[in-house]
């Protein structure tokens, strides 16, 4: 700490009237002494840092604080100010600045005797020396941890004068261990819980996680406020810091003996999942520094009242994406479809981005450009065919993306960020020996398969810090490439390749009943699963420079065919309005839009109040407009767009008919069904088969599952 802080640092006589004001007062002194390179930059940054939450603390302390490239060495600045500066504290204007500079790579040390500092402050003694400290060594010897030179001021500063760098070398070592008492057993009128513990001669147990958006000083003043609260208050506490240093796990035998749970952060909790199952307080890292008392007394109530958080799901997927978001209960199949699904969310808005840029292409450029040069060899800013050239060859790049990123992002949903990057090098090599999706979805469940197996493997623990960056990617990876070239590789092109010559021989009959099938899935969950699957089928058949006519033919029934739900609720909220309530109507309006974009979702509130009417009725519709699309020859080389690009579009007339006839048979489906239930009192008014308030919310929710 000694470096970090000196008498030119300190301004006693601070007289700014902002907290940038301040900041900019301060930080000329780290200037000054070739602490800080750019003014103006490391400013920028400190007030970015103050814009994500105010650094103002109860008690009349104000901590500006950031890391920035702009800064050299860790650096503390201190001013004093008599009238008061408002930093955003709940009491008030704050009097005593620290200004606290960490460059952008700061290491370890440095940010623990910073975040130690941060501990400081919650010290009321320590605070107190600092507004009676009567120069400026004494005040940067005091926050050093020294004695003060004048000997005045040794008699009022020796219970404060522990050193703080000599302080951070417990300030995470400590963080994972309770210590072995925190006062008194609390008392016998408390909850069962907490009359259990008592009986075991123990008091409450906290172990609390704190964390802000830099790392630096909230995180750890949070632990200590609540580490003194709880002291106060009889409570054994033990707080995991999750700074910028990095952070030390709590023991698990720790988390399991805890009684309680409090989460002080304005960050995700890293591990979350490792606190589940208990009374649980979820806050904001200021409100720990402010009220910890209220906390502690808070989740004691919780405890009191058998108010636990859900159990952790278990298993070697619980803590992925994927197992996160699942019930604890679901089978194979389940998180077999949220994997796939996983990949597909991440792949769709580079199909629609890099579809839409082709479609643009072609039609400014015409269906030749296909074959047009590389616009960095030939570009002409005023030539029309050089711009569609241009976006025909951005579209194919973003095209070049989508069975990497279906791979990688099936393997991110069944093993986290370690799946990443065997996913991504599978679906590349997918693409290389021309597996194209199928290989795609094969490489991505086989890499998180692998990282899967790798993580159940007991590693020394000094090899586990390297396992994230270095060996899981160079294992997997390594087992995926062999996997996928030598072994899976050619089958899955083979099958590839079969399909699409099947697709391509389709003609007549089969090619109509094909289109059928595919409207009945597009209609049938609205966005949901099923519809996704078509959706996916077509856009695979377009992912190519040059895709083939069935292709393309089979990509026009699928966005037909999505957009028949919302047009026809629209349409029949106007033709019969008396047949729905106020709110449908509304949405009525909105499902025209909705539907001419090709957004299926449009129709979900209408399914979800009325499902037994409106999903047969809106599937029915599909597959006439799937038909009737596949029957007319017509073609779409764009994935996305609605009537938006009809232009594009092979017979665009015929394929607006295929759509209007779809809605028709939806709308007048609807209109007769709803037509024929008993009419109840007032518009809205449910029926036989209608969905209530509460059934609606569930139907819903599943439709849109």
């Amino acid at each position: 700490m000694s470096d970090m802080i000196t008498a030119e640092l300190v301004d006693l006589d601070l007289s700014a009237d902002t907290k940038e004001a301040a900041a900019r007062a301060l930080a000329e002194r780290m200037v000054a002494l070739g602490r800080v390179t750019d003014l103006e930059g490391f400013l920028a940054d400190v007030a970015a840092r103050e814009a994500q939450m105010p650094t103002g603390l109860d008690g009349g302390i104000g901590i500006p604080h950031c890391r920035s490239e702009h800064v050299t060495e860790p650096t503390l600045a201190f001013g004093r100010s008599a009238a008061g500066i408002d930093f955003g504290a709940a009491d008030g204007p704050a009097d005593l600045i620290f200004l606290i500079a960490a460059p952008a790579g700061a290491d370890d040390a440095h940010l623990t005797i910073l975040s130690s500092l941060a501990r400081q402050l919650m010290n009321a003694e320590f605070t107190d020396a600092l507004r009676s400290a009567v120069n400026a060594a004494d005040a940067a010897a005091l926050i050093r941890g020294e004695e003060p030179q004048a000997p005045a001021e040794s008699g009022a500063t020796d219970s404060v004068a522990a050193p703080v760098a000599a302080s951070a070398g417990s300030a995470t070592d400590t963080a994972g261990s309770a210590p072995d008492t925190r006062g008194s057993a609390p008392d016998t009128g408390d909850a069962e819980t907490v009359a259990e513990a008592a009986e075991e001669n123990r008091p409450f147990r906290i172990v609390a996680v704190t964390s802000c958006p830099t790392g630096i000083a909230h995180t750890y003043m949070a632990a200590e406020s609540l580490e003194n609260a709880g002291r106060e208050a009889g409570v054994e506490i033990t707080v995991e810091t999750q700074g910028s240093a990095g952070f030390t796990r709590l023991d698990p035998a720790v988390i399991a003996a805890a009684d309680g749970v409090i989460f002080a952060h304005d960050v995700a909790v890293r591990e979350k999942d490792r606190f589940a199952g208990k009374p649980t307080v979820d806050t904001g890292v200021k409100a720990a520094i402010n009220r910890p008392a209220e906390l502690i007394a808070e989740v004691r109530g919780k405890a009191e009242r058998g108010e636990v958080t859900a159990a952790a799901a278990s298993g070697p997927s619980a803590g992925t994406p994927v197992g996160r978001a699942g019930g604890s209960g679901e089978g194979y199949g389940t998180r077999l479809r949220k994997w796939l699904m996983s990949g597909v969310s991440y792949m769709v808005p580079f199909v629609a981005a890099g579809g839409l840029l082709i479609a643009l292409g072609f039609a400014i450029g015409g269906y030749e450009i296909n074959k047009a040069p590389s616009v960095m060899d030939h570009f002409v800013w005023t030539q029309a065919d050089s711009w569609g050239a241009l976006l025909f060859q951005i579209g194919g790049v973003a095209f070049g993306f989508l069975v990497p990123v279906l791979a990688g992002y099936i393997a991110y949903g069944m093993a986290d960020r370690p799946g990443l990057v065997p996913g991504f090098v599978g679906g590349a090599i997918s693409l290389t020996i021309n597996a194209g999706f199928l290989g795609g979805l094969a490489a991505g469940l086989i890499a998180g398969a692998v990282v899967l197996a790798i993580q159940r493997v007991r590693i020394p623990v000094a090899l586990r810090g390297i396992m994230p960056v270095v060996v899981i990617p160079l294992i997997s990876s390594a087992i995926v490439g062999f996997l996928m070239f030598v072994v899976i590789g050619k089958p899955i092109a083979s099958a590839q390749k079969a399909m699409t010559d099947w697709l391509n021989g389709l003609t007549g009959a089969n090619a109509i009943l094909l289109g059928a099938l595919l409207g009945l899935m597009m209609c049938f969950d609205l966005g949901g699963p099923v519809n996704k699957v078509a959706y996916t089928f077509a856009t695979a058949g377009i992912a190519v420079a040059s895709p083939s006519d069935s292709a393309m033919k089979i990509m026009a029934a699928v966005m037909a065919a999505g957009m028949v739900p919302p047009l026809a609720m629209a349409l029949a909220t106007t033709v019969r309005g008396r047949l729905f309530n106020q709110t449908e109507r509304e949405n009525g309006k909105a499902a025209w839009v909705l539907g001419a974009s090709f957004i299926s979702e449009g129709a979900i509130p209408f399914a979800a109040a009325d499902p037994l009417r409106v999903i047969p009725a809106s599937m029915a519709g599909g597959a006439v407009t799937g038909a009737l699309s596949m029957a007319f020859d017509a073609t779409l080389r764009a994935p996305h767009g609605g009537i938006f690009v009809v232009p594009l579009i092979g017979n665009p007339l015929l394929y607006l008919v295929a759509i209007a006839a779809g809605v028709c048979v939806t709308a007048a489906l609807v209109i007769v069904l709803k037509g024929l239930r008993k009419p109840a009192p007032g518009a809205g008014a449910t029926g036989p088969g209608e969905a209530t308030p509460a059934s609606a919310t569930a139907a819903k929710q599943a439709v849109a599952a």
